[in-house]
């Protein structure tokens, strides 16, 4: 511990840490950083609160919280050996295969009790082990919260209410000497049940059926109810103490004798080792990679057509924020995907940055763009884009569809999805996937043990409620589900193929977007500059296809399937839409000509120009609405079709017609009559509509919400620590003795140093010209007092300009704002 006398508090085994093991401390805590104490006594207090602790205790690995489990239900302060003898039990009912496991918990102790030495929840030496006062409230036995090791409280602690007179009845009834002195009496019961031989002989005597209720209640709970007239078993074994009553009708097997019973094992099953991940299936690493960079190349088509989706404007937003779930499975049909998988790709698009609300009275979700830039990118970086955001959110998409903690749904793109603790799992399950050989796909079930091992407080047993979205809230093994999340995540997202990691996300994880970009590059398929024209009015896409050429193809065909190849039907809906996006007819053609590996069908250049040759016949404009053709033959056919009754339409003119609708109402309508009509401006021109215009202002991606605070680096560890260093230099300083002081030579800093002003100005004086340090008492603007070590520099004009240890800078000091002053004592300095 780096001193000859024992520490006495967790302050002083802190202070005799060094700079590196504070730092460690701090790095494994960082909350304890969130502001910097002021000095070790602070850090101590702050790292003995509940909440720091709980925190401190969900990090633990099993074998880790075991130990410190051990320590609760130990003496305090707890040597190792009997640590150690709690873990691996009395040696009394060892056989070979016992003897491997408690050579395996020899082995692994100094591990976990650094562990929990560097997180300061154990101090001291190996002679006197500690427990934090904070960490034993939480893990020891008691009624409302039974101990995790399923032991019950001591003979002392149960019989603590106990009248004396039932004590020597208990005595009595186990042979042992009666004694007046109740301390006395707890001992010697006490002293019965650890004694082997003796409590061995005691049960020996036992009813078969009274060893059957020690049988249930020996692994925990410890706790039992009973009846006024107990049963003959039960009424044996209170009567000599071996259920000793909590209540009137609880009765609890002290801990003492259940150590008997287990060997003098806390756990019943200690787990020093972390379980091994085991191999479900072993495969072809290329395979591997090929199926994943097919499902990479599905992802990029997928999240591509949802942007194009909701690219002239996407769904409104709920009330409270989100994605309706009639919007939802729209989504899912325009997809062709179920509605969890279309949830979790808009999150995905919503997490990256593609997808945003666009912040209109009328406010709707739509590309924001960077979705522009997203698209200009090769396949490879685009991938590499996703991954590297879903490795990163802590949105969790296999939350939608489930109740908050109010009852409410939880919708796509709402409010309430955030988890901390998503990308830790995600991480952690690919470091899982990574640490097997290539083309190994790991075995779930083994995984989920796994990470059970590793943080086996975060699945809801934490005994003190976190904030929320922690695990303690959700109810259930939050981190077990999300990890199974992942695997299905990552398999949709080409992370992993068929089951099993593969080698572009390896070097994502260990070298980064670029590395994994490289590895993927040669597996993505080069995009095609053609298509096949067919005579049904179709074109066939025999793979993915530049950009430029699948975005036109998109406006004049309507996609009818998808898969290896894609399958566009012409139709007059879409030849109209391209046309209406300002292309004319001999665009088309030429379009067509220039792109197709087939000849151009006739009854597709039938269908182009038979379409371009009634759009814009008809004209319509604003009146309200008017239509306008210079065949009066084709505006009588209108008035004298029944479908245009409820348009309102009346003659103005031979060759124009008004209406009582919005343009676009009787645009559609028309349409839907069989014309082609085209929108025109007030000034007669032909408006052309551009397909997906419509964008989102510049919006950024939602920010990850993280788990606690981050882990600070390298340069604020080390400013931390000598920051702490410093103030518990200023809070521990001894000062020479003033007029004020008493009778000691040295008087301890338990309060601000009182001077007169002109002894303040003379002994900071006198220390400017001497360069030596003093203890000052400072009061800031804000009445905040403080004490400060300062070696004065200056002394002018009222102020002070100081070295200040204690903030490790310098400083200037108005003087009416110091207290007083004293000079350290020699051994101060």
């Amino acid at each position: 511990m780096g001193t000859t006398t024992p520490p006495r508090t967790l302050a002083e085994a802190l202070r005799a840490r060094g700079d590196e093991s504070l730092a460690g401390l701090l790095r494994a805590r960082p909350d304890l950083l969130t502001p910097v104490p002021n000095d070790i006594t602070q850090l101590a207090t702050r790292a003995g609160t509940r909440a720091s602790v709980v925190r401190a205790l969900e990090h633990l690995d099993r074998f880790a919280l075991q130990t410190a489990e051990a320590l609760a239900v130990a003496p305090d302060p707890a040597p190792y050996d009997t640590l150690l003898s709690l873990l691996t039990g009395d040696g009394l009912d060892d056989g070979e295969q016992r003897d491997d496991a408690d050579a395996a918990i020899t082995a692994a102790l100094p591990g976990a009790l650094a562990t929990l030495r560097e997180q300061a929840i154990v101090w001291g030496g190996d002679d006197r082990l500690r427990l934090v006062r904070t960490a034993r409230e939480l893990l020891a036995p008691s009624p409302q919260h039974p101990s995790p090791t399923g032991l019950g409280p001591t003979v002392a602690e149960a019989t603590a209410g106990m009248s004396p007179g039932r004590i020597q009845e208990i005595l009595a009834a186990t042979g042992l000497p009666a004694t007046h002195d109740p301390v006395s009496a707890v001992a010697a019961l006490s002293a019965l049940f650890t004694d082997r031989t003796r409590m061995a002989e005691l049960l020996d005597t036992a009813p078969v059926e009274a060893l059957s209720v020690l049988d249930r209640l020996v692994w925990g709970p410890p706790y039992g109810e009973v009846t006024p007239n107990p049963t003959p078993p039960v009424k044996w074994l209170r009567d000599r103490g071996l259920l000793l009553p909590v209540s009137t009708r609880t009765v609890v097997l002290p801990r003492e004798a259940a150590l008997h019973l287990r060997a003098g094992r806390a756990h019943r099953v200690p787990e020093p080792v972390p379980p091994a991940v085991a191999a479900a299936a072993a495969r072809d690493p290329q395979a591997v990679d090929g199926a994943a960079a097919g499902q990479a190349f599905t992802a990029l088509s997928t999240v591509e057509e949802l942007l194009k989706l909701w690219n002239g404007g996407g769904p409104a937003i709920l009330r409270a924020g989100g994605l309706s779930v009639r919007e939802l499975k729209r989504a899912a049909n325009a997809l062709d995907v179920s509605e969890t998988v279309a949830a979790f790709w808009i999150e995905l698009a919503y997490g990256a940055g593609l997808l945003a609300t666009d912040g209109e009275s009328d406010e709707r979700y739509a590309p924001t763009p960077a979705s522009d830039e997203w698209l200009d990118l090769s396949a490879e970086d685009r991938w590499t884009h996703l991954a590297t955001a879903w490795l990163a959110a802590t949105r969790t998409p296999g939350l939608i569809g489930g109740q908050d903690a109010k009852g409410r749904a939880l919708s796509a793109l709402g409010p309430e999805l955030d988890r901390s603790a998503a990308p830790d799992v995600r991480r952690r399950v690919l470091a899982l996937f990574a640490e097997l050989p290539p083309g190994t796909a790991p075995d779930a079930e083994t995984l989920l043990r796994r990470l059970r091992w590793e943080r086996p407080l975060r699945g809801g047993t934490t005994p003190a409620a976190t904030g929320p979205g922690s695990a303690s809230t959700e109810g259930t093994d939050l981190r077990s589900r999300l990890a199974l999340w992942t695997l299905n995540e990552a398999e949709l997202l080409g992370i992993t193929g068929r089951g099993a990691l593969s080698s572009q996300a390896r070097a994502l994880l260990d070298e980064g977007p670029a590395a994994a970009a490289a590895r993927l590059a040669p597996l993505i398929p080069e995009p095609l500059d053609h298509v096949l024209l067919q005579a049904d009015l179709t074109a066939v896409a025999p793979g993915p296809l530049e950009r430029p050429l699948a975005e036109t193809l998109s406006v004049l065909a309507d996609v009818e399937s998808k898969g290896g190849a894609t399958v566009y039907r012409f139709t007059p809906g879409s030849v109209r839409r391209a046309l209406d996006a300002g292309q004319a007819a001999a665009d088309l053609h030429a379009f067509l000509a220039a792109h197709s590996r087939t000849p151009v069908p006739q009854p597709l250049s039938y269908l182009i120009d038979d379409v371009a040759r009634r759009h814009g016949h008809l004209r319509i404009g604003s009146a309200s609405a008017y239509v306008r053709c210079d065949d009066e033959a084709v505006l009588n056919e209108i008035l004298a079709d029944r479908r245009s009754t409820g348009l309102r339409l009346r003659r103005l003119a031979p060759t124009v017609l008004a209406s009582q609708s919005d343009p676009g109402s009787l645009l559609e309508a028309l349409r839907d009559m069989g014309y082609a009509p085209a929108a025109e401006s007030a000034e007669g021109d032909v408006l052309i509509t551009r397909a997906g215009a419509r964008r989102t202002p510049p919006r950024t991606p939602p920010a990850p919400v993280p788990e606690g605070p981050p882990v600070p680096d390298a340069t604020l560890l080390g400013a931390a620590v000598r920051a702490i260093r410093a103030g518990d230099t200023a809070a521990t300083v001894v000062r020479k003795e003033t007029s004020e002081d008493a009778s000691s030579t040295t008087t301890p800093s338990g309060s601000l140093p009182r001077t007169t002003p002109a002894e303040t100005l003379a002994t900071v004086q006198a220390a400017a010209m001497t360069g030596s340090a003093v203890w000052i008492g400072y009061v800031n603007a804000d009445g905040a007092a403080s004490q400060r070590v300062i070696a004065p520099v200056r002394v002018e004009g009222g102020f002070v300009t100081a070295y200040d240890h204690t903030a490790d800078e310098v400083r200037t000091y108005p003087l009416h704002r110091i207290t007083g002053v004293a000079e350290l004592a020699e051994d101060g300095r």
